[in-house]
């Protein structure tokens, strides 16, 4: 079920696309990345409801371990005074 609604999801998203293509209006690259991420969540929700329990949580505390580890580098990196070349 959740498949079908990300297919559906998909084409809408395509079809927008093309709608603003057709009007000639600017496409942001917030809104096709907003429109991606939500598609992958879509897709990703209904490939973990396909799985047994153990797995998924093994996969769920890899994800969460590697977005922790992203934001420990990315606050060690932003504290960093910037040096002159």
């Amino acid at each position: 079920m959740l498949i079908a609604v990300g297919v559906i999801i998909g084409l809408a998203f395509i079809g927008w696309l093309i709608w603003h293509a057709a009007k000639r209006k600017p496409i942001k690259a917030r809104a096709v990345m907003y429109g991606l991420a939500i598609l992958a969540g879509v897709f990703t929700f209904a490939f973990f409801l396909n799985m047994d329990l153990s797995k998924m949580f093994k996969i769920l505390v890899s994800i969460l371990l590697g977005v922790a580890l992203i934001f420990i580098a990315a606050w060690l990196q932003r504290r960093r005074e910037p040096t002159q070349l």
